[in-house]
């Protein structure tokens, strides 16, 4: 049975950071990418990173780039994201996701195991 489970979500003023944390079982974890999205209320879900099988290979939205860092421990089937210097549009349910790819993929769509999200909220 797939699982996909985040935590790591919570309140957090301008300027903070959190760390979210991704579980991962029930399929080949090191042999998909994986990647975290978000959804703002009212807003299309977007990309915010991924990674590649061996950790190596990364990508990150424009919003992102400089002030979140994703990784991976494939010894424990778990993926981090690590972000800094939040700001209030950074308010969104995250999610992590799975697809088994070969190449780097960033569109939703692309991806096929999901978890249930988890809640970070910006505000002073």
């Amino acid at each position: 049975q797939v699982q996909v489970v985040e935590s790591g979500g919570g309140l957090v003023q301008p300027g903070g950071s959190l760390r979210l944390s991704c579980a991962a079982s029930g399929f080949a974890f090191r042999r998909h990418f994986m990647g975290w999205f978000r959804q703002a209320p009212g807003k299309d879900r977007e990309f915010v990173a991924a990674i590649g099988w061996s950790g190596i290979m990364t990508r990150y939205s424009d919003s992102a780039k400089g002030r979140f860092t994703i990784s991976r421990d494939n010894a424990k089937n778990m993926v981090y994201l690590q972000m800094n210097s939040l700001k209030l549009e950074d308010t969104a349910v995250y999610s992590c996701a799975a697809a088994s790819s070969v190449v780097m993929r960033t569109e939703p769509t692309d991806y096929y195991y999901w978890g249930q999200g988890t809640q970070v909220t910006v505000s002073s």
